[in-house]
């Protein structure tokens, strides 16, 4: 009899029948070591601008087995902008542009996200520049999930998104439509380490 049940229970785990733990959403810390946040906007019409933000913070509810996204938040220092041209970078982080200085901080904030494939998906989230909020959505893939091959040692996942917006919609209309392009084209690279 004893035989018989503990050959039961083996067929059934072998088959599938029994359902698998239930997973669970875990919290992920942007690390700021490696991490990019980027952008292009046109010039004049003859080429593209490219800068980057240095000050970079965020984390966010992720379960990698189900897709399921939960709360993002990332908050990025407006005065930490370079475009590698020091008079430029004064200007864009002027009232003109960026407005820096009333408002320090530019956030993102979402709750949750739509996968389109098993490492591809779209985040729709609330937008704020110079103290003003818009939708926008991300185009998100995931590159890497796996534990860190040194330092940490901790699982860690790689992800590149992007999304256009126009600034104008922002409040920042200097210089539209011909000399400063109206389009930013964002480009975040970044990792970001498992907490808990």
């Amino acid at each position: 009899m004893t035989t018989l049940r503990l050959t039961t229970i083996g067929t059934t785990v072998v088959l599938g029948l029994v359902p698998p733990a239930q997973a669970a959403p875990a919290t992920w810390q942007i690390d700021p070591d490696h991490a990019v946040v980027a952008f292009t906007i046109l010039h004049a019409g003859y080429a593209k601008v490219l800068g980057r933000f240095s000050q970079i913070e965020g984390s966010f509810v992720y379960d990698p087995d189900t897709q399921e996204l939960g709360t993002v938040a990332a908050r990025i220092g407006a005065q930490s902008v370079d475009t590698a041209h020091e008079k430029r970078d004064t200007h864009v982080r002027s009232g003109d542009f960026l407005d820096a200085a009333a408002h320090p901080m530019i956030t993102f904030a979402a709750d949750g996200g739509t996968p389109t494939s098993a490492t591809t998906g779209t985040v729709t989230g609330d937008l704020t520049i110079r103290g003003v909020t818009q939708p926008v959505t991300l185009d998100v893939t995931l590159n890497k999930r796996a534990l860190y091959p040194c330092c940490h040692a901790k699982e860690t996942l790689g992800i590149s998104a992007t999304a256009d917006i126009l600034r104008s919609t922002f409040g920042s209309t200097y210089a539209l439509p011909d000399f400063v392009g109206d389009t930013v084209s964002i480009i975040l690279e970044f990792e970001a380490i498992r907490t808990d």
